[in-house]
């Protein structure tokens, strides 16, 4: 098995490759230990030294460090991660799902709007996002704001505030007249 990695904007995160889908469909943020008590393989990532957070994307594992350097942490991630998959282990423990980003708010008349919005989300943004080891949810549409939630290797990440300004806004400022400004939550 040969599992790739790649930076990504956030220098405390590396993004993990393992050449198969980690969580089709969905994204599971679990950035404390408690968090990853739902998956055997964050418990494990979660042993190694340093580990802070656990992020599972389509095809991809983001993993944060709260200190010491990358060569020093990668060697252990791999392995944890390559086991993980020789095991045929399942990802999650019994039962467990990808927890659903909570309610969202928006009042019912901006509807169409925020479809709108959701939809270049979907189709423009995220796919940008999950490039970088992330994932981006829409959690709300009040006053022409739009609040967002970033998680894995763009929560956190220094350059998270120019993207969210200056990338997300600019976009949907120019699709969706209705926006006029772009929060994280």
């Amino acid at each position: 098995m040969f599992i790739q990695t790649e930076p990504t904007p956030n220098p405390a995160t590396l993004k993990f490759l393992p050449g198969r889908d980690v969580l089709p469909g969905s994204a599971l943020d679990m950035p404390s230990r408690d968090a990853a008590a739902q998956s055997p393989l964050a418990q494990k990532l979660f042993d190694i030294p340093n580990v802070g957070g656990v992020f599972y994307g389509h095809d991809f594992i983001t993993i944060t460090k709260t200190a010491g350097e990358w060569q020093e942490i990668k060697p252990a991630v791999l392995g944890a991660i390559m086991e993980h998959y020789l095991s045929n282990e399942p990802l999650l423990a019994g039962g467990a799902e990808a927890a659903a980003d909570g309610d969202e708010f928006f009042d019912e008349k901006d509807a169409d709007t925020v479809a709108t919005i959701k939809d270049l989300i979907e189709t423009r943004v995220r796919p940008a996002v999950a490039n970088d080891g992330g994932d981006i949810t829409f959690k709300g549409f009040k006053d022409g704001v739009v609040f967002l939630t970033m998680k894995g290797s763009c929560s956190g990440c220094p350059s998270s505030t120019a993207t969210l300004k200056h990338g997300i806004q600019n976009l949907l400022k120019h699709f969706v007249p209705d926006v006029t400004e772009v929060r994280p939550v």
